[in-house]
């Protein structure tokens, strides 16, 4: 990162940025960014490597194949359309390096991997003009390419080959390529996701899923997400299966899919769901009794006890209301309570409107402050002003409450360049019990 961020315990960072502390009130002596942006890697046999690939809503529904290697509708893409249900923009990362690139006497296909077999290409004369060749590709049976041309330098290169210009066209009812293999597959390897991680820290977003029944591989994402929160000021939260993070930056998913034959999906699919709700909810909402509609098959059958459990465990779970799955309560792993992290931050919602505040006054100062503004009383109120304006938004939209300008302080710090601010607030969650008495007269 280039600007510094995180929490602080004394006024002694090195590094230009922001660094914003949370604490529970009762034990602590502009406009709003976006939500609804997930990351996530993947094990595929298509598609570019050792980088991240940024894909929206739009692109997903639209070019999947050409991304992906699979069309939207195809039961390798469920756990993808789970996740895209609630958010906008996902930054993926394909996992499996090395591998082969399939080919035949025409062509390469674009990318390394098992899936570039899958492509046939079919040369004709056309039936117009017999100097002239009809030059079409099929991607699994799907027609996605065709020229007409007298030779093949004239073809060009597209989302699914690279031609070879040396090679003479001739007819052809369908030759497929050949030789595509994926390397090596294997979930456990962390210095793959360690790749993908390290790359991730240059880019801003909501949640990082790992849909991965793998230990080790969910506490590196756990461990993760706790060392960008607290030390490089990044906010967002990591959704892994069955990790017990005991902290507001970790959804611990402790419901699991009903493993289905024939099916590359395992266990921890439903993190690709509970990725994308947690991604995607606003600032102001929160995902408690959300219903599950996605495509996989949560397993819900808990008697109250091991749901009550589950919650003080800090497990995500779903639960079966009336025959729907639910979300039974809207948390995170964060059990070990103290007095800077006091019981609100179990709650997703709080851990929404913090983040939010941390994220966009943190790029508010870093874009507008820092090295313009001098540290003046002139400053240092206009500073005040920014602050108290987004957290009237916050208030307006019932994301926080009872807020007033009076809550924020913005005073010299102690070098020339510091400056404090002390900021109160009250987040909004929404209603969860109800407790009612009756008088009957």
């Amino acid at each position: 990162m280039a600007l510094g961020g995180g929490t602080f315990i004394s006024q002694n960072k090195i590094l230009p940025g922001s660094y914003i502390n949370f604490v529970s009130l009762k034990n602590a002596s502009s406009s709003l960014s976006d939500r609804g942006t997930a990351a996530l890697a993947l094990w595929l046999d298509w598609g570019r490597q050792g980088e991240i690939i940024e894909v929206s809503s739009q692109d997903f529904e639209k070019n999947s194949l050409k991304i992906f290697g699979y069309p939207f509708t195809h039961p390798k893409m469920k756990g993808l359309r789970d996740l895209f249900r609630n958010i906008r923009t996902l930054y993926t990362y394909r996992l499996n390096t090395g591998g082969s690139f399939a080919e035949n006497e025409f062509c390469t296909a674009k990318f390394r991997g098992s899936r570039g077999n899958d492509i046939k290409i079919i040369v004709e004369k056309n039936s117009d003009n017999n100097a002239l060749s009809d030059v079409v590709i099929l991607f699994d049976g799907l027609r996605v390419y065709s020229e007409t041309v007298e030779n093949i330098e004239q073809l060009s290169d597209n989302d699914y080959v690279n031609w070879k210009r040396e090679s003479l066209l001739f007819d052809t009812p369908g030759m497929p390529l050949e030789d595509g293999d994926d390397g090596i597959y294997d979930v456990t390897n962390a210095a793959e996701h360690i790749s993908f991680l390290d790359k991730l820290e240059a880019y801003s977003f909501n949640a990082l899923g790992c849909p991965y029944d793998n230990a080790s591989v969910n506490q590196l994402y756990a461990s993760f997400a706790k060392r960008m929160r607290d030390e490089v000021g990044v906010k967002f939260q990591a959704v892994c299966f069955n990790t017990a993070g005991d902290h507001e930056g970790v959804v611990n998913v402790a419901c699991e899919a009903k493993e289905e034959e024939d099916s590359e999906f395992d266990k921890a699919a439903l993190v690709y769901w509970i990725t994308g709700i947690i991604a995607g909810c606003a600032v102001n909402r929160s995902n408690l009794n959300k219903r599950y509609d996605g495509e996989f098959k949560p397993v819900t059958d808990f008697n109250q006890k091991a749901l009550i459990d589950a919650i003080k465990a800090g497990k995500f779970m779903l639960h079966n209301v009336n025959g729907e799955a639910r979300v039974l309560a809207d948390i995170n792993s964060l059990v070990s309570l103290t007095a800077e992290k006091g019981d609100d931050f179990k709650e997703n919602q709080t851990v929404r409107v913090i983040d939010q505040i941390a994220n966009d006054i943190a790029v508010m100062f870093n874009t507008r402050y820092l090295g313009i503004i001098p540290n003046n009383d002139s400053g240092r109120v206009s500073l005040w002003s920014d602050i108290v304006s987004h957290h009237q938004t916050l208030e307006s939209l019932g994301a926080i409450t009872e807020f007033s300008p009076e809550n924020v302080t913005v005073e010299k710090g102690e070098t020339k360049k510091s400056v404090v601010v002390t900021d109160m607030i009250m987040p909004v969650n929404a209603m969860a019990q109800l407790y009612m008495t009756c008088i009957i007269e």
